[in-house]
């Protein structure tokens, strides 16, 4: 399973390639240009779904607006196979993950967690977290949801963030200033 593809297919190919590997879906944890650029392309190369929260429909839709904000040229919009919610225990193949979402630095945005492992997207980072200045951000939203995360995860778990290097949740509630009470 791809998750948070990012925008480069042809490396993600080249990759997977070298390791005679075929994804089975791609799951994400928000729209955001960088994080979905290559998902049509993934999704036509390798006939797979692509999985995103139903409430980061907005962000989706706006894709095209937000490269040119950026001064990027758009790719092509992929669409949603299926549309996630909040606690949903999802199995794909083999693969399973439970959804967590954690709006604030985008509506819909979504933590997947993977055994001992939280794929966080831009909701949480070493030492930081997600921006909210970019439309459907929103900083109490983005403070609620880490205290939800926080008291829904084992805080021995490994994050994996959508930039930056991996941490734990006990990590961040001793470093991080943003969850340091």
């Amino acid at each position: 399973v791809l998750i948070d593809p990012g925008d480069d297919e042809h490396l993600i190919i080249q990759k997977l390639r070298n390791h005679d590997l075929k994804p089975i879906a791609i799951i994400n944890t928000h729209a955001h240009l960088d994080h979905i650029g290559a998902v049509h392309y993934l999704k036509e190369e390798y006939q797979i779904p692509f999985y995103l929260h139903e409430k980061e429909k907005f962000i989706l839709d706006t894709y095209e607006v937000t490269c040119r904000m950026f001064n990027m040229l758009p790719k092509e919009t992929p669409e949603v196979n299926i549309w996630l919610k909040d606690k949903d225990k999802v199995t794909i193949n083999n693969f399973h993950f439970i959804t967590i979402n954690t709006p604030g630095h985008t509506p819909g945005g979504t933590c997947f967690e993977i055994q001992n492992h939280l794929f966080v997207g831009d909701t949480l980072f070493r030492g930081s977290v997600g921006r909210t200045d970019l439309p459907g951000g929103d900083w109490p939203t983005l403070e609620s949801s880490l205290i939800y995360l926080l008291n829904s995860v084992n805080h021995a778990s490994i994050v994996h963030s959508g930039h930056g290097p991996d941490t734990t949740i006990e990590n961040e509630l001793r470093q991080n200033p943003f969850l340091i009470p």
